[in-house]
């Protein structure tokens, strides 16, 4: 008799305290749920250990990974559908820890046990890194750079397309309404440009420069001298040959190098794009005094960041389990109010901030088409893990954004020097000053 998902998800909703808004397809053929809607499908009962023994989002992240969990039909609608129960529940909901005490969740448990069997969890998918102890010195960050951006050049192509601008694009319409990614992605890029007041001359330095994009942009398009610095080997080799093809080599350095290691200043401008969620709270305010140490007076910095929403206790540390086992190994995400601050006490005056939350979703959701359309291509590239990995992070990431429970910022400043003549224009947002 075929009968485990009925049984199963009548187990897992005593436990959860909440109906299962999805349908659930069972290792055995079997379905039970609303009809109609996305199915969870639960390929193996070694799922159910996974999330035995490690209740909540991560043992639901390994056996998604691991390929025991998967998803028919509309991701974004599954997603949206389950993040009450994984991502959203309220803080005064039930724990498992109290629910425990209730004898009728208690034999659910027992229940889910039988089914998923007696024996020990098995092993977390090799594509997990796990949290160190020692977070933010100069070799840990290079191996957590390296763990998600040594992936391979050619399958962040896949996913990012001909601009390689792992970061949110600036879009003027959605693609469905004419825009393209490529489009967008040159938008940020002239936009921080603007913002900094690039003009031919100048001398920029690049924080986190990925595949030289900013640089290359920053290089042809505004007659600067740049110099772009990351931790990542493949994404420096990637950016020399690109600013190699460019005939931009007299203009255009790339070093992998630690923004701590970096003393050649003075720079007119530094842009820090989609690099300081990498920096970590104890060493923020270092990370900004240090760049503000290498800008001359009257220069600008443009720190383009991911931001969370502040908590109830703001002393308490927050960790996204899944992203910080499999995607951002050490990442942490503050509050724009705790970067503006952070800035500040390292000495900037901060004189704008733009929130493009929006345009971020559109981004991920583009990145996640290009996956899901190059699939096999990826798999090849990478791993199965690995690609659905970054299939669950981008969706999900796109979903956060999307429901203002995280955001991304562009905070303008400046080292303002003691005369108080900072160089902005009046109307600082024509940006054309």
């Amino acid at each position: 008799m075929s009968d485990a998902a009925p049984r199963l998800k009548g187990l897992l909703e005593q436990v959860l305290g909440a109906p299962l808004p999805v349908r659930i397809r069972a290792w055995d053929g079997s379905q039970a749920g609303p009809p109609g809607a996305p199915v969870l499908v639960v390929r193996h009962r070694r799922a159910l250990r996974r999330l035995l023994w490690k209740p909540g989002e991560l043992g639901l992240a390994r056996a998604w990974v691991a390929g025991e969990l998967d998803v028919e039909g509309d991701l974004y609608a599954a997603l949206e559908l389950m993040s009450g129960l994984i991502w959203e529940r309220d803080e005064d909901a039930r724990t498992l820890a109290q629910a425990l005490r209730d004898p009728e969740v208690r034999a659910a448990v027992r229940g889910l046990v039988r089914m998923g069997g007696p024996a020990l969890p098995p092993a977390p998918p090799k594509e997990e890194v796990r949290r160190r102890t020692h977070l933010h010195t100069k070799r840990t960050d290079k191996r957590a750079i390296s763990h998600h951006y040594d992936v391979g050049n050619d399958f962040y192509e896949l996913v990012l397309g001909p601009s390689m601008v792992y970061s949110c694009a600036y879009w003027e319409a959605p693609e469905a309404e004419g825009g393209t990614l490529e489009d967008a992605q040159r938008d940020k890029l002239e936009l921080v440009s603007r913002k900094l007041g690039l003009r031919p001359g100048l001398r920029l330095l690049d924080v986190g420069c990925g595949w030289g994009s900013m640089a290359v942009h920053a290089a042809r398009e505004h007659g600067v001298n740049v110099v772009g610095i990351t931790l990542s080997q493949e994404q420096a080799a990637y950016a020399r040959k690109r600013v190699a093809d460019e005939g931009l080599a007299d203009r255009v350095e790339i070093r992998v190098q630690d923004y701590r290691d970096v003393v050649d200043g003075p720079y007119d401008a530094i842009s820090s794009i989609g690099m300081a969620e990498h920096v970590g709270a104890e060493q923020y305010l270092k990370y900004a005094r240090n760049l503000y140490a290498l800008l001359k007076p009257g220069g600008r910095l443009l720190n383009h960041q991911i931001a969370r929403r502040p908590q109830r206790d703001e002393t308490a540390y927050s960790v996204d389990e899944f992203i910080d086992a499999y995607v951002f190994p050490d990442g942490e995400l503050a509050p724009i109010g705790t970067t503006v601050t952070q800035l500040e006490r390292a000495g900037f005056e901060v004189r704008d901030v733009e929130s493009i939350r929006e345009h971020y979703a559109l981004t991920l959701r583009r990145w996640v088409a290009n996956l899901e359309s190059g699939w096999a291509e990826a798999v090849r590239l990478t791993s199965p893990g690995r690609a659905r990995v970054w299939r669950l992070y981008m969706a999900a990431s796109a979903l956060a954004f999307e429901r203002n429970r995280i955001g991304v910022n562009q905070v303008l400043a400046v080292r303002t020097p003691e005369s108080g003549a900072s160089g902005m224009p009046l109307r600082a947002r024509t940006w054309n000053g």
